[in-house]
């Protein structure tokens, strides 16, 4: 019988029933009514009891997803809530998380600290994607921010590539070294060193130039390396009559000697001959008595004879070792002068290669007019010469030293930091973050990252792209590129 049908039994009395029996018979019925709710509730908490024991049972994923490379994978969806705008500011905002990177092809570098790639740069393959337009890369940070193990990795490492590099200076002896180690060789010049060095040497001939075109060059750098080497020794512009001067005592040196040094075109400048004009003499007194300096004076030994060391542009790297006369500026300009002479005829080979040209301690070069202009021309020719220029130094208030405001000196400094597409700044001082911000256009969130980066950090700014970088460096890199050995 159903329980609606026992209930109504049980509502219904019989006739002659009596009233013990009726009251007996409800309490029979909602005895069995308890005993059935009894009964649901048991099997209920029965089968609640069961399914938290197999929760218990269960093997769900952590709260950090599974361990390996499945980790960070949760369970349960991720709900972040959107936010729309333009991609202007959006790149404003978030200057890091803008780009795609540069891709995958060059020289490892080391670690995008914001996409956790891997960073890589070769100057030559993003101008062959068109990303860049200029291949010069300026260089900047302060004393132990890792600067110098950046740049000397990144033209060891593009050797493998079949890039060669040329340091036209040393003043340090830093770069020589590794040049040794690598198979380069390394040129170090100075008093009482054995290296002597003529700047009338005819240098690197290239391959498939004609005679009369090859003769017509060296006469050109002739001339170009002796008016240069006067205007550094008198720190003026030579007049015409002096380069008329300059002119006739070289080619009168030239057809007289097999070998021509700087000592014969001082002896033409101060003595022409009797078959010279003889306004000549007063004309070259002044360039005579600056060049003879260089072959008899303080900087006598050095350039006074025929050269006995090399200029070779075969090999992977070649650097100049300054380190000896790094405390004698008119020296280290004099020398400058005469490797630029020597790297140009490499680099017009067209055979030669591509190079990386590092100009470290950029600041002391740059004080000299000459070396500058050399400087300048070598930049703006970089597409051209096949070249990557790589200009090292401390901050880039060191363009503001250079010559006076308004000055032809001070627009070449510029135009070096203008004509470079790739800035690497590393840790700046507080003192020189609003001046380096206003010459790179850096963001307030850029400018904030330049006084905390650490040791190998650095903010590169190629182009439009920024990247913060954690330069990366082998266990054996780390120990040929410590500058570290004299304090430790």
């Amino acid at each position: 019988m159903s329980d609606k049908k026992l209930h109504a039994a049980a509502l219904v009395t019989p006739a002659k029933e009596k009233r013990r029996d009726r009251k007996a018979r409800e309490a029979a019925t909602r005895r069995r009514y308890a005993d059935e709710a009894a009964a649901r509730k048991a099997e209920v908490q029965a089968r609640y009891d069961a399914e938290r024991a197999e929760a218990r049972d269960a093997n769900y994923l952590p709260h950090g997803g599974e361990p390996g490379p499945a980790s960070l994978r949760q369970y349960r969806r991720l709900h972040i809530p959107t936010h729309q705008d333009t991609s202007a500011t959006l790149q404003g905002a978030y200057p890091f998380l803008s780009g795609g990177g540069l891709g995958a092809e060059g020289v490892f570098v080391g670690q995008d600290l914001y996409s956790g790639s891997s960073f890589v740069y070769d100057p030559w393959e993003l101008y062959r994607r068109g990303v860049i337009t200029a291949p010069n890369v300026v260089l900047a940070g302060i004393v132990g921010s890792g600067k110098s193990s950046l740049a000397k990795s990144l033209y060891c490492r593009s050797i493998a590539f079949g890039r060669r590099v040329y340091i036209p200076c040393d003043p340090k002896g830093e770069h020589a070294k590794i040049a040794e180690q690598i198979g380069g060789k390394a040129i170090s010049l100075g008093h009482g060193l054995s290296a002597r060095l003529n700047p009338l040497d005819e240098g690197h001939r290239p391959g498939g130039i004609s005679d009369i075109d090859w003769k017509a060059q060296v006469a050109s750098r002739r001339r170009d390396l002796i008016g240069a080497l006067a205007e550094t020794m008198l720190t003026r512009p030579l007049s015409p009559v002096e380069h008329t001067a300059v002119d006739v005592a070289l080619r009168a040196v030239v057809s007289e000697s097999e070998v021509p040094v700087l000592p014969l075109v001082v002896d033409r400048l101060l003595s022409p001959g009797p078959d010279a004009d003889e306004r000549l003499e007063e004309d070259g007194r002044h360039v005579g008595h600056a060049l003879r300096r260089l072959v008899a004076g303080d900087l006598a030994g050095l350039f006074d004879g025929p050269s006995t060391v090399r200029f070779d542009p075969s090999l992977p790297m070649l650097a100049l070792d300054l380190s000896r006369v790094a405390e004698n500026n008119a020296l280290m300009s004099v020398l400058m002068t005469c490797a630029s002479a020597w790297m140009e005829s490499a680099l017009l080979d067209p055979a030669g290669g591509q190079r990386w040209v590092v100009y470290d301690e950029a600041w002391r070069l740059m004080s000299h007019p000459a070396l500058l202009k050399r400087m300048d021309a070598h930049w703006r020719l970089a597409r051209h010469l096949g070249i990557a220029n790589l200009l090292i130094f401390h901050k880039l208030t060191d363009l503001d030293n250079v010559g006076d405001q308004g000055t032809q000196q001070r627009a070449l400094a510029s135009s070096l930091l203008a004509n470079a597409e790739t800035r690497i700044i590393y840790r700046q001082e507080s003192d020189q973050l609003g001046i380096t911000a206003q010459m790179l256009g850096l963001t307030g969130t850029e400018r904030k990252l330049l006084p905390s980066l650490g040791t190998g950090q650095g903010l590169w700014k190629v182009k439009e792209m920024s990247f913060l970088v954690q330069a990366q460096l082998h266990p054996d890199e780390l120990t040929a590129f410590d500058t570290r050995s004299r304090m430790l």
